[in-house]
This record gives structure tokens, sequence and C-alpha cells, in this order.
């Protein structure tokens, strides 16, 4: 059932992005973790130990993306069932999920922890600036969405 009221609304407003972002985060750890970990083989999640323990971290991460985006959806799904669901602003929470993920692994992971490198190579630099542009053009996206609505 539809609440008219202005509570009401602001609940849907905030569980239909935080829905959003959830969603993005996991799908954008997903896409870090079968591309880059997987497919290309660049890094593991934690790569200051042996291919055992990067595997391990890669399984914890892959354990946490599942969790979020199923997270997400749940509280899409019980928003759309309620007739809730405000689309727009989880379009725009997805892309604030996506790119902020993006963001923070570039940034704390990637430089301030150094868990991982995006890729050992030499020079690094263009892969950092391509890895946290893309996650600058997401996370603007979002914020552009979010605006809008």
């Amino acid at each position: 059932m539809i609440d008219n009221t202005m509570t009401g609304y602001r609940f849907a407003r905030m569980r239909s992005t935080w829905g959003g972002v959830l969603v993005g985060i996991g799908m954008m750890a997903a896409v870090d973790e079968i591309v880059f970990h997987q497919l290309l083989a660049w890094h593991h999640f934690y790569d200051g130990s042996t291919t055992d323990v990067g595997l391990m971290a890669d399984g914890l991460l892959h354990a946490a993306e599942i969790i979020a985006i199923a997270a997400g959806f749940i509280m899409l799904l019980k928003l759309k069932h309620s007739q809730l669901l405000i689309k727009r602003r989880a379009v725009a929470g997805f892309f604030l999920g996506a790119g902020g993920f993006q963001l923070f692994d570039g940034i704390v992971n990637h430089k301030i922890l150094r868990l991982h490198q995006i890729r050992y190579v030499d020079p690094i630099l263009p892969y950092d600036i391509a890895w946290n542009v893309a996650a600058l053009i997401l996370l603007f996206t979002g914020i552009y969405l979010i605006r809008r609505t």
C-alpha cells in the first residue's frame, strides 16, 4: 500500500536509494573480482601473502558481494511489493554504490592499505588514473541522477 505522507515518501526514497547502493557495490565488486582477479589474474584482494591466502581473500570478497547484492535486491523487492519503490532513486543508488566501491578500492585498498595494486607493472600511474577516473564517472553519474529525482 502506498503511504502518501511525507514520512512514507522519505522512507521510500531512502530505502530505494540504499537498495540500489547495495546492488551497485556488490555488482562492482563482482566485476572487479571476475575480470581483474580471475580472468586477467592481475591481483587478488590481498596480495601480501601466499597465493592460497590471496584466493581465500578473493573468496571472502565474493561472499561479501553476494550478500550485498542479495540484501539490496531484497530491499528493492520489498519496496516494489509494497508499491513504494522509486526506480530512479534505485538506479541512482546503483551508480553511487558502484562508483563509491571503485573509488574506495582505488584509494583505500590500493594506496592507503596497500592490500593489492591494480596491476604489478611499471609505470602503475596510468592504471591508477584509469581506475579512479572510471570510479568518478560512475559516482558523478549517481550524483547527477540523484539530483534529478
